[in-house]
């Protein structure tokens, strides 16, 4: 999954190093693990295959399909943050999109259902 905010930063979940990798405009080369990295397991601060990722704007976090820990997990952005919170847990997440009332859609692969 990728997202592209509105200041172009760049958000990537990097499914197979179990992590989120941000790249700032004008930084193109340098890319900053922003989520996970702490290895494939399922602590608050780990990922496991992560499939997507958005950008909330209006809490700045990054909304996450924690795909094999069936999960969704919300990670603030600041920088220093450790860990997420488990938004929706028991889902086949795969996909993830958000309106502008900001109300969240996941797809679930193993209800076929979003």
């Amino acid at each position: 999954g990728l997202f592209v905010d509105d200041d172009q930063t760049v958000v990537v979940a990097d499914f197979g190093n179990d992590r989120i990798i941000q790249w700032k405009k004008d930084d193109t080369t340098n890319g900053q693990v922003i989520a996970g990295g702490k290895g494939q397991e399922n602590g608050l601060n780990q990922l496991n295959r992560p499939t997507d990722v958005l950008i909330d704007k209006e809490t700045d976090t990054l909304i996450i399909c924690d795909r094999q820990n069936q999960r969704v997990v919300r990670w603030p952005r600041c920088s220093g943050t450790t860990q997420g919170e488990i938004l929706i847990g028991n889902i086949a997440c795969y996909g993830l999109a958000m309106d502008e009332q900001r109300y969240l859609y996941v797809s679930d692969t193993k209800k076929h259902e979003v």
